[in-house]
């Protein structure tokens, strides 16, 4: 009987990025890989082995067709953690084949840097410390005009999954009453972790803080706008976390230059982000180079548990620890692909 093939097709990871030395240990023992990490995997070699194939790691075109002429694949596992285009989700839950991702390995970095980040916008502690060192510095509550204290302030939240409900559970402390948005969840998954579930429109006209946790799909491209911006207090500071399109990003950099908001943004819609890009000299922004969650321990952490999966997927269990895919719901997202690591 022939070896087991596992393609691996990662970019734009690669393994050395996500897998310890152990962890790579066990995935070599689950079959003999193909590795393509330089660029995609050409057609001609997927063609080739897709007969012997059990599991993909990574990014692979899989359109019913190529599921067809792969009877033994067990498992595919994306490790740039969005669902994306490119697979038949139908016909792979159709077959039994397990389409996952590791994607809340990104969920605690993320959450942990949004709340810096909201911290910082609170109490204006970047901002200050640009001012010292121009030499324009204030003094006591000269200096706090413009902030405000984050424990106890009102929070929203627009989109509840693994970011969202991570962050919920670490601002705890600030005792922050808590609303959500979420169109995907019943309010009884809300209320479980203390929030309250409430209209877009409260939690815009509401909250003193807003994190925008939100998926790209199909129905939400720019559904924050100008309108949206202008239905928020002044003074709110507003988190973009997940993925800029779903804000139109025009609207919101005229709400932060005419001072109506101030905002911090990890994503953008062109990364990397031209070096003449009027958004880089803007006030009342904190930008980050979509950096709050590729931490080392992250990436790592999504080779640790699509490892693991795929261990329990080739003994015929199901997997834990990685998210699946329904097809409902993978066809309706329209995230970018990750090109940069």
């Amino acid at each position: 009987m022939s070896e087991p093939v596992i393609l691996v097709d990662p970019l734009p990871r690669t393994l050395d990025l996500i897998m310890e030395p152990d962890v790579r240990a066990r995935l070599e023992r689950l079959g003999r890989l193909v590795i393509s990490e330089d660029k995609p995997m050409d057609d001609a070699t997927i063609e080739a082995l897709l007969p012997e194939t059990v599991l993909i790691f990574g990014q692979t075109d899989m359109p019913r067709e190529r599921i067809d002429r792969a009877p033994k694949l067990k498992a595919i596992i994306n490790v740039e953690s969005n669902f994306l285009p490119n697979v038949d989700y139908a016909a792979c839950q159709q077959r039994g084949i397990a389409v996952i991702t590791p994607g809340s390995a990104f969920a605690s970095p993320v959450a942990e840097a949004a709340l810096g980040l909201a911290l910082d916008l609170a109490r204006g502690i970047t901002a200050a410390d640009r001012a010292f060192r121009a030499g324009t510095e204030e003094y006591g509550l000269a200096a706090n005009r413009d902030t405000f204290r984050f424990a106890g302030a009102p929070v929203g939240l627009i989109g509840f999954g693994d970011l969202g409900r991570t962050l919920r559970d670490l601002i705890r402390p600030f005792r922050n009453p808590v609303k959500v948005y979420d169109p995907w969840l019943p309010a009884e998954i809300i209320e479980r972790s203390d929030c309250i579930a409430a209209s877009l429109d409260e939690v815009l006209s509401t909250s003193k803080v807003i994190f925008v946790f939100a998926s790209v799909t199909s129905e939400n491209q720019h559904f924050i706008g100008a309108a949206e911006f202008a239905r928020m207090q002044k003074g709110t500071a507003f988190l973009l976390m997940s993925r800029a399109a779903v804000v139109d990003f025009p609207a919101m950099l005229e709400a932060v230059r005419s001072g109506h908001i101030t905002a911090a943004v990890d994503v953008f819609p062109e990364e990397p982000v031209a070096a003449d890009d009027p958004v880089r000299q803007i006030e009342g922004m904190i930008l980050s180079a979509h950096r709050t969650g590729g931490t080392v321990d992250a990436l790592f952490a999504i080779g640790r548990m699509a490892v693991a999966d795929a261990e329990l997927i080739l003994r015929g269990l199901p997997p834990q620890l990685c998210r699946r895919a329904d097809p409902a719901i993978a066809s309706r997202l329209r995230s970018k692909p990750v090109s940069v690591t």
